[in-house]
């Protein structure tokens, strides 16, 4: 299991845009290291009974927004975990604090026409879901987003190879290590 105390933080944190692969590579991550993960979109439809989509249509984006608030939170004060936050998460300045004070967060950055191609047949993103220019609104999305996902800890490319991508972070994270260590 990696240690999350030679970094001082409580556990590891998958930041960036809807299709940039936060479940994918928190999930994989987590395996490596032998941490547990969570998937906060994942266990707001555990707590709610409903999917995404479901919540968005019925309750709109607000209503969401507090649950989602609300599960990160508590997600956030997890130790010992890797945890994939919703894309929009991030936008929250509670949600923010907290991430800054607990979390070793990664920022996994994404070309906007990749994400196009890589949500091309969701139906499961409730932004995506109306007739609007997907580009557009993918472009307006990192736009509002950019400056709180630039702030993370580390930022990598997941363009193409997970593998890759994942051998990059485990190296991010034992160089983080040092450093912290080296300090003392």
């Amino acid at each position: 299991m990696f240690d999350l105390n030679k970094i001082k933080k409580k556990n590891i944190c998958i930041i960036g845009l809807m299709g940039s692969g936060k479940s994918i590579i928190g999930k994989d991550l987590s395996k490596s290291l032998n941490l547990k993960f969570y998937d906060t979109d994942k266990e707001i439809e555990i707590m709610t009974n409903q999917t995404i989509n479901e919540i968005f249509e019925n309750k709109g984006e607000s209503y969401f927004r507090k649950i989602e608030e609300k599960v990160c939170l508590d997600l956030l004060n997890h130790e010992n975990c890797v945890i994939s936050l919703g894309g929009g998460s991030i936008t929250n300045s509670k949600i923010r604090k907290i991430l800054i004070q607990n979390s070793f967060s990664i920022y996994l950055e994404v070309k906007i026409n990749n994400l196009i191609k890589r949500l091309k047949s969701s139906k499961k993103r409730p932004l995506l879901n109306s007739n609007i220019d997907r580009k557009v609104t993918l472009e307006n999305l990192y736009n509002e987003r950019r400056k709180f996902y630039e702030n993370a800890d580390f930022v990598v490319k997941n363009n193409s190879d997970k593998i890759k991508v994942l051998e990059i972070i485990k190296y991010e994270l034992k160089l983080h290590a040092k450093k912290i260590n080296y300090k003392k």
